[in-house]
């Protein structure tokens, strides 16, 4: 083997370990929610969010499935996306109180492994169609606005709705012109920063209205989809992905 090769292919592993270590994240996440660090919790969520949302573009650079063939990253990316969007995110849900009974919690789980293994997920010129089951972030807020049960209740139903609902959301690592996909990185960034530094210091932050501030950069994200992507047209129908964030794709 050419010692190029050998580097690729490490560098292929490396990054494959790197998509699989978000689970980990997952798992330590639940053992955080039951035993009622929710404020670690969430850092771990957010953690795993970032992980998220930067190895699909390693792979892609990387060119992954060109040097570890025998590995599917879009099935490694949608095993640990399902666990860190869906799963933790829902018992975070219970453990924080945010729903008025868990039976409601049947509804993103359903709703989302629908949408995970929709085929269209993603359309042909690279959004997502329906919700793209953030149900991590929707927690994170519903439990840092201290927001009760009944309204937390009526965001569940109605986002397990939205999965359904054709409209097109933004895939920010692939969005163009890339000026923008450099904006909406940036934005993240800070938009993470601010949501770690409001869980780990809520006296010093609440005083700001930090967490209200945040809102601005998913506010953002969801005009920005609405004014790009909007209902689906369907004769520009979707190409046919295995899962709403599948890894290099």
């Amino acid at each position: 083997m050419h010692p190029n090769e050998r580097i690729s292919r490490i560098v292929s592993w490396s990054i494959h370990l790197f998509t699989a270590s978000g689970a980990v994240l997952g798992v330590f996440s639940l053992i955080s929610i039951a035993t009622g660090n929710l404020g670690n919790a969430a850092i771990l969520m957010l953690a795993a969010l970032a992980v998220d949302a930067v190895d699909g573009t390693l792979a892609r650079a990387a060119r992954v499935s060109e040097h570890v063939p025998q590995i599917d990253g879009r099935r490694l990316d949608d095993i640990v996306d399902y666990l860190n969007f869906v799963i933790v995110p829902v018992f975070f849900l219970w453990g924080a109180g945010s729903v008025v009974h868990p039976a409601w919690l049947v509804a993103p789980v359903l709703a989302s492994a629908y949408g995970f293994s929709r085929r269209d997920a993603k359309t042909h010129d690279d959004f997502f169609l329906g919700f793209p089951s953030y149900w991590n972030i929707l927690a994170i807020y519903l439990w840092l606005l201290s927001v009760g049960p009944v309204a937390g209740t009526i965001w569940v139903a109605l986002l397990s709705i939205a999965v359904f609902v054709p409209i097109k959301y933004l895939y920010p690592s692939k969005v163009r012109p890339l000026s923008l996909r450099f904006w909406l990185g940036v934005g993240a960034f800070l938009w993470t920063g601010a949501l770690i530094a409001c869980v780990r210091w809520p006296a010093e932050t609440n005083p700001l209205f930090l967490v209200q501030i945040s809102l601005l950069y998913p506010a953002w994200y969801m005009w920005l989809s609405f004014k790009r992507g909007g209902f689906l047209r369907r004769s520009g129908s979707g190409s046919g992905g295995p899962g709403p964030t599948a890894e290099g794709t």
